[in-house]
């Protein structure tokens, strides 16, 4: 008779960090025999991993519920419901009063204990975890089989930091994450290389605040992220290495020097800015002026010239003028991003900015947040353009739409089509792009050929 693999079904909102959580709470309940589902109508664990940074993004977690508790009673199964992530952090029981459909609450800092609270719902309790062992959660976490690690991609997340104490006024990742507390490098390494012997090529070190890193290295002193970098560029396998998220005030001049002198590290930067005037800056309590982000970008790129940037902005802060909002518009010309992010201020509970007077009304920052949207793709379509006719080099993830053809990314994260290409998923190949479509860029294969021997080489050849 064979026995049934109980199912786990998650679905993650929000940040890259969340993707990697989502990675991780598979890996502490597959020794428990869970295997993953892609619909959790025939779950026996459904996990909602949540994000807590704006409203809407909250607001949807408590729609999704009403859609499983429906789901419970027209089916008549009855699935364990966990909320995850900096919801669960952030409210706690107030989950369970105001969604009966869930059965645990665990916060982000408690995955290892997902086995045990799950064991708990089934007995009929509603446990709620929310502690802050940052240290005990990576400790305990169950690793990823190499057979998980080759299902996900050729291109893998790897938290180093969690937490931030920088107390922008209008953010709750200091609530929900906690402080800053940084990864061993012994425990990043041993990772970095389980995911490189189970052939992924590129990796992406998260954090919060990455570039904040100090995790003791194994000569027992504080290590830098650029000095982690380096460590994790000599992983073979590893081809590509990236990093997010960083804050304008922590990028160290080591961190400058490693772009300049590491092939493995991507020519794209995400620092976001949030804002180009320097009143709203520092209501934000960002801790810098708009001049500071400029000149920091122009030292980057003077080190790496063919950096591409992306930022994050806010729109509509409380006490936000028209002329206000003009200069981020200005910020993000001079920048020359080729890609970026931007929001309408949205107010959380229990930050400084939420209680502050002279707030927006939604008609004046959507109709800013539609300008801005409008400048941005403007000049991601002018950088995609940029690169037509030039030859770049793509991580082959996965296969193409269309008959001979594969799919992967630039060295900029853009998606990248690649027609009549015969090369496998994890390849890293040259290619001449030749078109730009609405979210890719298209390209074709170059004859086997020698091969540069690094990312530079692409950027001095068509310098």
């Amino acid at each position: 008779m064979t026995v049934r693999s109980p199912k786990l079904f998650v679905r993650s909102y929000g940040c890259q960090m969340n993707v990697y959580d989502a990675e991780r709470m598979s890996d502490a309940l597959a020794p428990e025999g869970y295997v993953a589902t892609e619909t959790p109508e025939d779950a026996d664990v459904i996990v909602l991993n949540t994000c807590h940074i704006r409203e809407k993004a909250a607001e949807k977690v408590y729609s999704e519920l009403g859609r499983i508790r429906k789901m419970k009673q027209e089916t008549g199964r009855a699935p364990i419901v966990a909320v995850a992530g900096c919801v669960a952090q952030a409210e706690g029981a107030e989950i369970l009063k105001r969604a009966p459909v869930v059965d645990l609450v665990v916060g982000p800092q408690s995955y290892q204990n997902l086995p045990e609270l799950i064991a708990r719902a089934k007995a009929g309790a509603r446990p709620v975890d929310t502690d802050f062992a940052v240290s005990e959660k990576f400790a305990r976490l169950a690793e990823a089989t190499p057979r998980a690690i080759r299902g996900r991609s050729v291109a893998a997340f790897l938290t180093v930091q969690e937490g931030c104490d920088k107390f922008c006024s209008f953010c709750v990742v200091p609530y929900t994450r906690g402080a800053e507390v940084s990864r061993p490098v012994g425990q990043i390494v041993a990772e970095a290389e389980r995911l490189a012997a189970a052939g992924v090529r590129e990796i992406t070190l998260l954090g919060q605040n990455v570039d904040a890193f100090h995790g003791e290295g194994p000569d027992g002193r504080s290590w830098s992220l650029a000095r982690l970098l380096y460590r994790l560029a000599e992983i073979d396998g590893i081809a590509r290495l990236r990093y997010t998220t960083s804050h304008p005030l922590d990028f160290a001049e080591d961190l400058i020097t490693a772009h300049r002198d590491l092939d493995k590290l991507m020519p794209y930067l995400h620092l976001p800015v949030q804002s180009g005037s320097d009143r709203v800056l520092k209501a934000m309590n960002r801790r810098h002026k708009a001049a500071d982000y400029l000149r920091l970008i122009e030292r980057i790129r003077a080190a790496r010239p063919d950096m591409a940037l992306s930022g994050d902005f806010i729109v509509g802060f409380p006490g936000e003028t028209d002329a206000e909002f003009e200069a981020t518009m200005r910020i993000v010309d001079e920048a020359a991003y080729a890609s970026a992010f931007s929001f309408k201020y949205s107010p959380r509970p229990g930050t400084p900015a939420a209680e502050r007077e002279g707030q927006v009304s939604e008609d004046v920052k959507t109709e800013r947040l539609l300008r801005l949207q409008a400048l941005i793709a403007a000049r991601q379509a002018a950088f995609q353009r940029s690169l037509v006719g030039r030859p770049i080099e793509v991580l082959v993830e996965r296969v193409g739409r269309h008959d001979g053809q594969m799919a992967g990314r630039s060295p900029y994260l853009t998606p990248v089509q690649i027609a009549d290409c015969e090369v496998a998923v994890g390849d890293l190949i040259e290619v001449d792009v030749t078109g730009v479509g609405p979210n890719s860029l298209f390209a074709a294969s170059r004859k086997p050929a020698e091969q540069p021997k690094s990312l530079r080489q692409f950027a001095e050849a068509t310098a």
